[in-house]
């Protein structure tokens, strides 16, 4: 029972620190710097596998039009707008940092947290080049290289803060 409540305290908590981080935002367009992906990488470190809960529930709690995605937007068009493959990206994200938290070797925390941002910038940008039609190089400069010196701060926070708190 205290395992499932655990889960429980540890997703609200979760959802809420993501939306919040989406309200710290920089809104370069099409895709706005957000602290969404720090979390989404501390929830995978903290609930192992389960982080894929808050991070799936906030997806849908967005979807269902609670403002919790960048700067209060909410809904579908969201999803579907050139934003929206980073958003779904975040729940394979969250399960492969937590896989690899579940493993004791620093290496594979390393690699688990690289992967989880290659992930998530592997289905934003695929998204954001089939939504916006773009090339793939396009968007690639528009999805990634804004974003590149940020990820590689929010991915050794994240690591930081892990050893601590694992």
């Amino acid at each position: 029972m205290m395992h499932r409540a655990r889960i429980l305290a540890h997703s609200s908590t979760f959802i809420a620190l993501i939306a919040a981080g989406s309200w710290l935002s920089i809104p370069l367009p099409p895709v706005p710097i957000t602290l969404q992906t720090l979390f989404i990488l501390l929830a995978g470190i903290v609930m192992k596998r389960y982080a894929a809960i808050p991070v799936t529930l906030f997806v849908l709690l967005g979807a269902a039009g609670l403002p919790v995605f960048h700067n209060g937007t909410a809904g579908l068009g969201v999803l579907l707008g050139p934003t929206g493959g980073f958003l779904v990206g975040f729940i394979p994200a969250a399960v492969i940092v937590g896989l690899a938290y579940e493993r004791q070797s620093k290496a594979c925390r390393v690699g688990g947290l690289l992967a989880a941002t290659f992930v998530t910038y592997l289905f934003g940008v695929s998204w954001l080049a089939w939504s916006a039609s773009l090339s793939p190089a396009q968007a690639v400069l528009l999805g990634v290289a804004p974003f590149v010196v940020g990820e590689v701060v929010k991915v050794a926070a994240a690591y930081v803060i892990g050893e601590r708190v694992a």
